[in-house]
């Protein structure tokens, strides 16, 4: 009989990562709803300087005691915050600009196989078959989701500035996800302190762009909607969503974990439908049985022959 891939350890694991994506598919529809009235540098500063506040009391003295382990991992952590808290929120805040919310959650879902190949390339891990194959039957789903079942939709499909931004972020995020799975054991950190270590390396490299966006004057009015997207994206798409997608990473390991992202356009279509009144109609069903059916079969883990004794 086959395990199952949610028991013991896994199990968290996996529901952490269910609720990263739902955190980050509001987190595309709040970019996309505030894009004109908030530019990317200031949205990703003080969207990390509130969540770096809200933390600051937790970790300052597990931080402080570790400090020797925050030197031995030297260029290692500012180099992974500059691709998980600097560019990637940058990257796609920038995209929101010209590019739909529904367009960022698709995009994001490359995320999977630049991870894969990702690791393939750099590591030397490649995915199984079935891996491979779960993969496929995801991505089947996510074009039937993209077509709304037509695949004439999906011939005229076309692509803005905005969507190579995201796939600009795709990468930047593959790599945060295989630096983060590698490098973990090196940083010596428990989870609370690495995630305010990687908040505050990112937001010194956000500071001087945040400051020539400023002075170039580019800035936004403090109105209830620009405070509440901040305040959203600080605590659910940043505290929350990062602790859940980091200890994914480290149960899961990379490739898998990223599998999850898959799920990403079927929560935002769920968020337009809660929030919007938007109907989910049979493509949304259909396209997201297939990605779930998909993530499924990556993930299960192979059949095993139990044997026992008699005694």
């Amino acid at each position: 009989m086959a395990p199952s891939p949610f028991g013991g350890r896994e199990a968290p694991a996996w529901a952490g990562l269910l609720l990263a994506n739902l955190f980050w598919a509001g987190n595309a529809l709040v970019a996309r709803a505030v894009a004109g009235q908030m530019p990317p540098f200031a949205l990703a500063f003080w969207r990390w300087s509130l969540a770096l506040a809200l933390l600051l009391p937790f970790v300052i003295r597990p931080l402080w005691q570790r400090r020797d382990a925050l030197r031995r991992a030297g260029w290692r952590l500012p180099l992974v915050a500059a691709f998980g808290i600097s560019g990637y929120n940058t990257f796609l805040y920038s995209a929101a600009h010209s590019t739909v919310a529904i367009n960022i959650t698709l995009l994001n879902t490359c995320v999977p196989l630049a991870t894969a190949l990702g690791a393939g390339l750099l590591f030397r891990q490649w995915p199984t078959r079935r891996g491979w194959l779960g993969m496929g039957l995801a991505m089947l789903g996510l074009l039937w989701l993209i077509g709304r079942g037509d695949r004439r939709v999906l011939a005229q499909l076309s692509f803005n500035p905005g969507d190579l931004l995201m796939l600009v972020a795709v990468l930047d995020w593959a790599l945060y996800t295989l630096l983060l799975r590698r490098w973990s054991p090196c940083f010596e950190l428990p989870p609370l302190a690495l995630l305010g270590a990687l908040m505050s390396y990112g937001l010194l490299m956000l500071l001087p762009l945040y400051l020539y966006e400023w002075a170039g004057g580019t800035t936004f009015a403090p109105s209830a909607g620009n405070l509440g997207a901040i305040a959203y994206t600080a605590t659910c798409a940043s505290l929350l969503a990062y602790l859940a997608w980091n200890h994914g990473v480290r149960v899961l390991g990379a490739a898998r974990a990223s599998l999850s992202n898959y799920l990403m356009p079927v929560f935002a279509a769920l968020l337009a439908w809660s929030l919007l009144g938007e109907g989910l109609r049979a493509h949304h069903w259909v396209g997201g049985g297939l990605i779930f059916a998909g993530v499924l079969l990556a993930t299960w883990p192979r059949r095993t022959t139990l044997t026992s004794q008699a005694g």
